[in-house]
């Protein structure tokens, strides 16, 4: 198997997140062209200096990122559409990234959003993919809780993980968000307050499901010595990794696709777990992040328990985690939440950041996990961010 070339020369910048809202009038289409607008007016560029543009989203229907062109008026010699949820914003930059490696665009926008109506998350489960069309939602499948639910309860059982260890990550992602002005939970989370929580779906709770709502994210994908020129902060690239449908015959996904590439990954990126100022794990569900902190080499397996009840995830803390608050509480913009782990790793390693700001933050982990396409997460992503300078 060829090994992966580095991403010497390609950088990440421009990081923008247009405030998310429980609930929005506006298309799909408005969001994301608030993102790439508020991204090139932080890079200081016009929607003509871009000539690659990815897009990623739930709700652009009937529309993909060809559409999209026309909507916004740009003129691209290089388009992707990414419909891969969770992991869509690592396989955006690895795309953008090789295109201006290649010489097939210069200057790539990232971008990502959704809208989310009253009505939309119940019209996203009716036609998320043809199992969820002809095997689950006919019969009364709700969504991703009981899922997850099963995931949860099982990891219980086989590791020895109890709701106290699950709240302790949601209560420090909410410390986080409250240092966030743009996350949607307002209110400080007790354990108590976890544990007392509304019940789901059994062993899930309110506090470990994500809120739906409207938002996006966007950044810039450049050669450095675009990003030099411009005077712009940016992230330089270490490693990445994507796999798909990996682990297949595991009758209940205690594992993601990581574990397959994770010791090329460190390796590519030529640092190890204990480099890592800040991790971004993609947090739908708080099992799902335990299952990542394993899978990525921070902790053995079944030991996320254990390892995360010695250490403090908060922003000040020796393990910061989900450092915006995560999805869990800032809210899941559809397929904005493939991207806001990743858009808040380039704000900390490039020092924008700001109220969430981890102290000298050189080296950011992010991991993403995405569409649940029947039993399991089908698409799994990881990539190493260092800091640069321009």
């Amino acid at each position: 198997m060829a090994r992966r070339k580095s991403y010497d020369g390609v950088v990440l910048t421009a990081p923008f997140t247009m405030p998310y809202q429980r609930y929005s009038i506006e298309s799909a289409h408005w969001w994301i062209a608030r993102a790439l607008r508020g991204s090139l007016d932080v890079a200081g560029l016009k929607p003509g200096d871009i000539d690659g543009f990815t897009v990623s989203s739930f709700t652009l229907f009937p529309d993909t990122a060809v559409g999209l062109t026309q909507h916004l008026g740009l003129s691209p010699r290089w388009l992707d559409h990414i419909p891969m949820g969770g992991a869509s914003g690592i396989v955006a930059l690895r795309r953008a990234a090789r295109a201006v490696q290649a010489g097939d665009a210069d200057i790539v926008a990232c971008v990502a959003g959704d809208t989310n109506h009253v009505d939309s998350f119940r019209l996203m489960l009716s036609s998320f993919s043809r199992f969820a069309s002809d095997a689950s939602y006919p019969y009364g499948y709700g969504g991703p809780n009981a899922n997850f639910a099963l995931l949860t309860d099982r990891y219980m059982n086989e590791f020895g993980a109890t709701r106290d260890d699950f709240g302790r990550l949601c209560v420090a992602q909410r410390s986080n968000a409250l240092k966030n002005p743009g996350a949607l939970m307002k209110k400080p989370l007790t354990l108590d307050d976890y544990l007392k929580a509304r019940p789901i779906s059994d062993p899930i709770a309110l506090f470990d499901c994500v809120m739906p709502c409207a938002g996006s994210e966007a950044f810039l994908v450049m050669s450095e010595d675009e990003a030099i020129k411009r005077n712009l902060p940016f992230a330089r690239i270490g490693g990445t990794i994507e796999r798909h449908n990996a682990h297949a015959d595991d009758p209940i996904q205690l594992r993601g696709g990581w574990t397959v590439d994770i010791e090329e990954l460190w390796e590519m990126a030529d640092c190890g777990p204990q480099e890592i100022d800040l991790l971004q794990t993609y947090d739908d569900y708080p099992v799902i992040s335990f299952m990542q902190i394993e899978d990525l080499g921070f902790c053995e397996k079944g030991a996320a328990a254990d390892f995360l009840r010695e250490r403090d995830m908060t922003i000040a803390g020796d393990f910061p985690h989900n450092t915006s608050g995560g999805q869990l509480s800032a809210g899941q913009a559809g397929a904005a939440g493939g991207f806001i782990g990743l858009v808040e790793a380039i704000r900390q390693v490039t020092g924008l950041a700001q109220s969430t700001q981890v102290p000298d933050a050189k080296c950011a982990f992010i991991s993403g996990f995405g569409m649940i396409n029947y039993d399991r997460g089908v698409c799994s992503s990881a990539a190493i961010l260092k800091a640069g300078s321009a």
